[in-house]
């Protein structure tokens, strides 16, 4: 909110330079943006969306008020000796968008306005477009309360109507732009067809011009979130609609109505012809709320003197009368129309707060009756595997939970569409990601396009499927395996690496995991495998891991000849099956171990985990490990087949095993695997 110097002294009496009086009002929470020096020097200052009391110089004036314990001079609005009434009708028929609307005909001489009027809006940073234009602008920064003109004489039947859009009905703004019309839209109408979108732009076929002779003055106030939600859908953001969607004053439309006629009649623009028409069917109560003394003192840490309290409540507004209770001061007070973001008791708190400065309040440590409790264990797990992504390399990425559709739909569930955001702010975030990886591969993709080759991210946060909602991790990498290094050619990562991490991950976890065929639509068949925790001698999955689909890499920016791995735990599921902070330890063995090797031909499409679990079956006790160190397909093995080769580790825990042991245990492990996977011993 651009605030003019000179205006703001006008309505209260400050003094000293733009830059000191900026820096007083920031310490009451208003960011100053910039201050502007000048003939007509401007603070630039960053309302936040709770307080739309402040888009305006009175509201700003009205904070330099109390902090310097001025008058605040409010701006005339004496209404000038109303000529003859003209003929206008006003009708609210959704008083649920439009709770008041005023409105008041002006006879007018449209020109130029004056110097001091342009000087005033420029600076501020609105374009002086017309005397009768100027002075709604003027009325708008300097209460805040946006007003439109309409010519009289170009709404059909002299009607204003307030209702809703109807079915296919479309109208050009004042922009020029011919605008498809939803039927939850705010419009004004006359007695025919649409003449502005309420809260937002007015019509085309409406707009005042050199000749007109005749206003309608509308001057009203709007539901916030309906002018947020047309705002939106229809791209157009205005002056107007700023102020109305995050909350007006209800009391103000006849009172910008009363200080736009005493404009008028200053720059000599224009006279009332009749009074203000004032439609307002369900007039709101007034709230009042109590404060306490022993609340203050309690929530801000230090007690505030009664007379501090007064002084602070009464120069932003709020009316009060004291009492005591119970041993205790009482403020019965009734809070100001303008003041919307005022609530209840702690809301007021705030306000002395802010004024007596918070500054002033001591610092302590807040006492504790109680041991401050455990982090929850999903908490302490997500940490861990934060911690355990960071060691091996990855750094954290941090991506959107709302997600580009057509970028979610791949990672989607079967047959479930993503969940989709009522009001986006644009289509790149119009659903609820189903995957961290959508935001991970989008970020692969930034990463990429910035000459970056070797890119290992990975996130913790937040999914969304047919369930609800749920907590994972994902990783992603592309490029190199391992650091360059002068002394061997680089290694591109494959799939071991990334099913690696995951086993570095369950590992440290003290989860025992076996990999099994997996599927995803996003993944690359035959380069995919389920995460199976074993746990109580069940499989329960947790997640998977695989090469994501070149056609989606490459869709989301990536070049399809880059391959891109991928892994996501369920963390939910991995907790379940986290055997937390037990560890069993075993004393390093006391007896000499036999290792046996074995080249078996089996299936290509056989997964190791198989083989694994076949061995495991028939092997005795005795066998303490078992490792693939080779695997062969090409001369001499025959088509479809492949030769593995293992490693059999055995040891007894109790004595020295003898080669006849380790040989009997070796022949039922070959039967074994012949009998359930045609495997021949090579």
């Amino acid at each position: 909110m651009k605030i003019v110097y000179p205006w703001l002294r006008e309505l209260v009496g400050v003094t000293g330079d733009a830059e000191s009086v900026a820096r007083e009002i920031s310490l009451r929470g208003f960011e100053v943006a910039s201050v502007e020096p000048g003939h007509n020097p401007v603070i630039d200052f960053e309302i936040t969306a709770n307080r739309p009391d402040c888009l305006s110089h009175v509201g700003i004036a009205r904070e330099a008020s109390a902090i310097w314990g001025l008058p605040l001079q409010m701006p005339g609005v004496t209404m000038p000796q109303a000529g003859p009434a003209e003929d206008l009708q006003v009708r609210i028929e959704d008083p649920d968008l439009c709770p008041r609307y005023c409105a008041q005909v002006f006879e007018i001489s449209v020109g130029a306005s004056p110097p001091w009027l342009v000087e005033r809006l420029e600076a501020a940073g609105v374009r002086s477009i017309s005397n009768i234009v100027d002075v709604t602008n003027y009325v708008m920064l300097e209460m805040g309360q946006p007003m439109h003109a309409f010519d009289l004489e170009r709404l059909a039947g002299r009607a204003l109507v307030i209702r809703r859009a109807r079915p296919g009905e479309r109208m050009t703004t004042l922009d020029g732009v011919d605008r498809a019309l939803e039927p939850d839209m705010l419009m004004i109408a006359d007695a025919e067809h649409a003449s502005a979108i309420g809260g937002v732009m007015g019509g085309r076929d409406s707009e005042i011009s050199a000749s007109t002779r005749l206003i309608a003055l509308e001057s009203a106030y709007f539901f916030p979130p309906s002018i947020r939600r047309t705002s939106k859908r229809l791209g157009l953001k205005t002056e107007a609609s700023i102020r109305f969607e995050r909350g007006g004053d209800i009391d103000a439309p006849p009172i910008g109505i009363a200080r736009a006629a005493a404009l008028f009649e200053k720059i000599g623009a224009g006279r009332p012809r009749g009074p203000i028409i004032d439609r307002y069917p369900s007039p709101r109560t007034v709230l009042q709320i109590d404060l306490r003394a022993s609340r203050i003192a309690r929530l801000l840490g230090q007690s505030v003197p009664p007379a501090d309290v007064t002084r602070i409540l009464q120069a932003l507004g709020f009316t009060s009368s004291e009492t005591i209770r119970q041993d205790d001061r009482l403020w019965h007070v009734t809070v100001p129309s303008f003041r919307v973001d005022v609530m209840r008791e702690a809301d007021l708190i705030e306000e002395v707060g802010r004024h007596f400065g918070f500054d002033r309040l001591p610092t302590t440590f807040p006492s504790l009756t109680e041991p401050q409790p455990a982090p929850p264990a999903s908490l302490s797990l997500e940490r861990l595997v934060r911690q355990i992504l960071t060691s091996t390399g990855f750094s954290e990425s941090a991506t959107f939970v709302f997600v580009e559709k057509e970028a979610a739909l791949p990672f989607s569930e079967p047959g479930v569409e993503p969940s989709p955001i009522a009001n986006p702010l644009s289509e790149k975030f119009a659903v609820l990601r189903p995957s961290l990886l959508p935001g991970l591969l989008d970020a692969c993709a930034h990463n990429r396009r910035r000459e970056r080759k070797d890119i290992q991210l990975f996130e913790s946060g937040s999914r969304f499927g047919s369930t609800g909602e749920g907590r994972a991790a994902a990783f992603v990498w592309s490029g190199a395996a391992d650091d360059p290094h002068w002394s061997m050619p680089t290694r591109m990562v494959d799939f071991f690496d990334a099913k690696g991490i995951v086993e570095q991950i369950c590992a440290a976890i003290g989860v025992d995991v076996e990999f099994g065929p997996g599927s995803a639509p996003f993944l690359v068949r035959g380069r995919t495998a389920d995460v199976l925790a074993v746990h109580n001698g069940m499989q329960t999955r947790i997640g998977i891991v695989g090469q994501i689909a070149p056609s989606i890499v490459e869709a989301r920016g990536v070049p399809a000849s880059e391959e891109v791995y991928a892994g996501e735990l369920d963390l939910k599921a991995l907790a379940a099956v986290a055997s937390g902070d037990e560890r069993v330890i075993e004393s390093l063995p006391r007896y000499p171990s036999i290792v046996r090797d074995l080249s078996m031909l089996i299936d290509d499409t056989l997964p190791a985990a198989a083989v694994r679990g076949t061995i495991r079956s028939a092997a005795p006790s005795t066998l303490v490990s078992i490792a693939e160190f080779d695997r062969y397909q090409g001369k001499g093995v025959p088509e479809g087949r492949v030769s593995l080769s293992l490693r059999l580790t055995f040891r007894a825990a109790d004595r020295t095993l003898t080669d006849d042991e380790a040989q009997a245990a070796t022949e039922r492990i070959v039967e074994a695997l012949r009998t359930a996977h045609n495997a021949e011993r090579r």
